[in-house]
């Protein structure tokens, strides 16, 4: 069995069932957390915790929406946290209950591992008296694991910037590729907190109620509504920033076509009536062959002419301002 189980005095072990069995008989299991739970973890929880068969159903099927229900004694809830910029998101598994916590994922989470060395360095939890202990643990892990999205938005905001520099000094095809990978980020974040934020709505609210629930706990409630909200709003915002990047991209994409054909039929234009006066003189009509036959001729009608046109494209371009 893969995890670690912390008393109430902040110290922690492996977990095991006889461990658990013991702290559970003190009252001293403060959190559970187990780690890519295998069937003997599975079989612990049923048999031990006495979970209910559906939310132990739950547990063996990763890849679900956060959400929180009651069963009983006991509520289920699923909630994500953050690794870094377009990293995966970590799904954690949690039951809680007026005398524990238990946690389950399939990956490590620097979030839970941050929790429990404030924990363990703390010497345990130090709560008031109207709010339960396992309460506040669950507080400590949820806001852990809610305030892990900033980082990465924060470097997000970094990574638009320096896009958006890039983009008006040499549009490349990284650029693209890179606003694209971002873009579909933030739209599995947005999937993923959308619902976070109404299973906080719903525990604030009471449609969920925590066992044990008090007073004293709602504004350390706000205050997880308040940062998923605002997580929410972060995501909202840097997804417009990122569509004004790509339709930037597209607008100096657009431009430096544009300047390349410019270009382009500037030298076709150029070279239009140079194609018409060697065409013209190149015609074997009697008059041209007996009439054009020295150096002199060539230079003012072969030469002339074609230096003329090229000069006269040139002024009009100027003066029109194409140049």
């Amino acid at each position: 069995m893969d995890g670690y189980l912390v008393s109430l005095d902040g110290s922690s072990a492996p977990a095991s069932r006889k461990a658990v069995e013991d702290a559970l008989s003190a009252d001293q299991l403060l959190w559970l957390d187990l780690r890519m739970p295998d069937d003997e973890a599975v079989d612990m929880l049923r048999e031990v915790f006495k979970f209910h068969p559906v939310a132990l159903e739950d547990v063996g099927e990763f890849g679900q929406r956060p959400k929180a229900e009651r069963f009983g004694d006991v509520v289920y809830i699923v909630a994500y946290a953050a690794t870094s910029l377009l990293g995966e998101l970590i799904e954690v598994h949690a039951f809680y209950a007026e005398n524990f916590l238990v946690t389950a994922r399939r990956r490590g989470c620097d979030s839970l591992d941050e929790v429990r060395r404030r924990v363990e360095l703390g010497g345990g939890l130090h709560v008031p008296a109207d709010r339960p202990l396992r309460g506040v643990m669950l507080h400590h892990v949820l806001d852990s694991m809610i305030d892990s999205f900033f980082q990465p938005l924060s470097d997000l905001d970094d990574k638009i910037d320096e896009l958006q520099e890039q983009i008006f000094a040499n549009p490349s095809k990284e650029n693209l590729a890179t606003m694209l990978s971002m873009q579909r980020w933030l739209v599995g974040l947005r999937k993923t907190v959308s619902p976070q934020r109404d299973v906080m709505a719903a525990i604030l609210s009471s449609v969920v109620e925590l066992p044990g629930h008090s007073e004293g706990a709602v504004p350390y409630l706000r205050d997880l509504y308040d940062h998923v909200i605002r997580t929410s709003d972060l995501i909202d915002s840097y997804r417009d920033l990122l569509s004004g990047a790509m339709d930037a991209y597209l607008s100096m994409v657009s431009n430096k076509l544009n300047e390349v054909m410019k270009q382009l039929t500037i030298i076709a234009t150029v070279f239009l009536p140079l194609s018409f006066l060697t065409g013209f003189f190149g015609q074997n009509f009697a008059f041209l062959i007996s009439h054009i036959g020295n150096w002199e001729t060539f230079v003012f009608l072969g030469l002339g002419t074609e230096a003329l046109a090229v000069g006269s494209l040139f002024w009009l371009a100027r003066r029109r301002g194409w140049l």
